[in-house]
């Protein structure tokens, strides 16, 4: 008795043995098939409770990363098409008509990427230095995307109130779109967006 008493203990956490050892000594003085002392209550509080519930873990798509939609979003503007077009991987989603910049302003060909994106823009005059707010008469429309700077000017997409320029090379270098398709085109993009200019 006393070698299985030694054995199990060693199996047990020390406050366990400790509430052991008193019962494995009773046993022994009192000699094989005498009735024990009772359990410890702590000992018959383990054997009695039951293994706390856990809160469900969900479905495994909880651990797994979330899809980017706009990840693979790229538009090409194709000044000779006076179109922008965009891209899902390879795939041709859709197109707007854009203005481009006029003879002496060119929208500048190369790739770029997306560096802001705004909402209801105010606009300054480049050479007047003039603040025209958001507005029916800013000339920025409701959005305005930039994807180019040479640290002090921007040319990005944008929307217009002069919707006749449209399609025709009449910008300081800009895209300028309907406003409608500014609008929709906000939605397809986002900072960091490839945008490739080519003739």
């Amino acid at each position: 008795m006393k070698q299985m008493a030694l054995s199990f203990a060693v199996l047990l956490p020390l406050g366990l043995l400790q509430l052991m050892a008193p019962r494995a000594m009773a046993a022994e003085a009192i000699g094989a098939g005498a009735p024990l002392p009772p359990i410890h209550p702590l000992l018959n509080q383990l054997q009695q409770s039951a293994a706390p519930s856990l809160p469900p873990l969900g479905g495994f798509e909880a651990f797994l990363p979330q899809p980017q939609p706009l990840a693979y979003v790229h538009l090409v503007i194709k000044l000779s098409d006076r179109r922008v077009y965009v891209y899902d991987r390879d795939q041709l989603t859709t197109s707007f008509p854009v203005a481009i910049g006029r003879a002496g302003w060119e929208t500048p060909t190369g790739s770029y990427k997306v560096l802001q994106m705004m909402r209801n823009p105010a606009w300054q005059h480049p050479f007047t230095g003039e603040v025209i707010p958001p507005g029916a008469d800013n000339p920025l429309g409701t959005r305005w995307i930039g994807f180019w700077t040479d640290g002090t000017n921007y040319i990005g997409f944008h929307g217009t109130p002069n919707t006749e320029s449209v399609g025709t090379p009449a910008s300081h270098g800009c895209i300028r779109m309907y406003d409608r398709d500014a609008v929709k085109l906000f939605e397809l993009v986002e900072v960091g967006t490839s945008v490739q200019v080519v003739p």
